[in-house]
């Protein structure tokens, strides 16, 4: 980019000129006044934003350095007056020029307040997948996702957040594949606690989201204890996949967890409660939910905790529990991860095996990609950054129904390009 050129552009968006510049004198001998880039030049001079050279000269035709534009970009930040409907334009330029602008001592995320609120992130995923179980025949299907994630500022404490997503089969092209809104909350941020309100993520992370991985509507609170530890309540109502077969939709869910993180150790200890008249006389394949064919309520305790030996190597153990349910009504988990794959950085890499046991009668509403509903057996699963922001992943699970003891298994491949 031409120096000429860069200036104007930074002039335009940081000034109104008309009026201001028409008194400025010359400030470079090889610029004349009926130039077309005078007034932005004399504008950016005054204001500091644009030296010369010692010989007083501009030099315009030169193209000019990433370095130099950065260094323009920074200054115009630095004003208070910039007009609103170019706060968006110095916004881009922040972001094109981050790394430059980080070098120099400013950091892009502090000017927020001066540029867009609303950020946007998301990603692209086309996935593959082949279910066998002994007892039908094989299944594939090629899902492909576009997600968004927008995050808007409200103040310093307080945030919107919300995930949309959009998805069609591609061997059938079939699916959802108008966009739809999966979950919208605040969120408010003190040095006291986090209070989140809306249709919230439901998710289990500590025991590879064997238990749950969606959305509840309700509220939830954190609040930090002090020595590593905190605790978190959640109410709400949930939309659960077996209460949906029986024509009961909403289930009352609330939980609260005690959690711990420290140095190489983090723990989780959880109980969590629902109610619905679906689980009454709930059966799986013909097996009862409960021996009892009133009982309309889950009670379900999990323990889980992970030990990192050092940067690459962790172990994570989880076991749990629906003491209301008669079967499929335990969970458990061991699996060893190694190292980790960095979304900024091409090359990099994890790894991971594990052994899982998931009662279908405590895992709600689970996602854990490779293993499936019900089922027992190991997994083992890689993830690459083929490229910077682009990560392809490759899991098996091989193992057996828990309804029927049958072998079963299932591979699982995955390409995301994020943004």
């Amino acid at each position: 980019m031409k120096k000429f050129l860069a200036a104007a552009v930074v002039a335009g968006m940081t000034a109104c000129l008309a009026g201001s510049v028409s008194a400025a004198s010359n400030p470079f001998s090889d610029v004349p006044a009926d130039h077309w880039a005078y007034d932005a030049l004399a504008q950016l001079a005054k204001d500091g934003v644009i030296e010369g050279y010692g010989d007083t000269t501009f030099q315009g035709n030169k193209n000019i350095t990433r370095y130099e534009m950065a260094q323009m970009v920074a200054k115009a930040m630095a004003k208070t007056n910039v007009p609103q409907n170019d706060k968006a334009l110095l916004d881009k330029l922040s972001a094109e020029f981050s790394d430059e602008l980080n070098n120099l001592g400013v950091r892009v995320s502090n000017l927020e307040k001066n540029a867009d609120k609303v950020k946007w992130n998301g990603e692209a995923r086309y996935t593959y997948t082949d279910e066998k179980h002994d007892d039908k025949p094989s299944q594939k299907a090629y899902p492909l996702l576009l997600r968004m994630e927008p995050k808007a500022e409200i103040n310093a404490n307080w945030f919107v957040k919300a995930r949309i997503d959009a998805s069609t089969n591609l061997n059938t092209d079939s699916g959802d594949s108008t966009a739809k809104l999966q979950r919208t909350w605040a969120e408010g941020r003190y040095a006291f606690g986090t209070f989140r309100a809306g249709k919230l993520p439901f998710e289990s992370p500590y025991d590879s989201y064997m238990t749950r991985n969606s959305q509840m509507s309700g509220a939830e609170a954190e609040f930090p204890l002090g020595s590593g530890f905190s605790v978190k309540f959640t109410g709400g109502r949930q939309a659960l996949k077996l209460a949906q077969q029986k024509g009961q939709a909403a289930t009352d869910i609330a939980t609260a967890a005690l959690q711990y993180k420290q140095g190489k150790l983090s723990g989780t200890a959880l109980y969590l409660y629902a109610k619905n008249d679906a689980f009454k006389g709930l059966k799986y394949k013909g097996v009862r939910y409960s021996n009892n064919a009133n009982e309309n309520k889950a009670g379900v305790y999990e323990i889980a905790g992970t030990y990192r030996f050092d940067k690459n190597a962790a172990l994570t153990g989880a076991y749990g529990e629906n003491t209301k349910a008669d079967n499929f009504e335990k969970l458990g988990l061991a699996q060893f991860n190694y190292k980790g794959v960095q979304r900024e950085n091409q090359g990099t890499w994890g790894a991971y095996v594990a052994y899982k046991h998931n009662g279908g009668f405590i895992g709600f509403d689970p996602n854990s990609d490779a293993l499936a509903y019900n089922q027992k057996g190991w997994e083992v699963g890689a993830q690459y950054m083929v490229f910077k922001n682009t990560m392809a992943s490759v899991k098996y699970f091989d193992g057996k129904d828990l309804d029927n003891d049958k072998d079963a298994s299932k591979f699982f491949g995955r390409v995301q390009f994020f943004f």
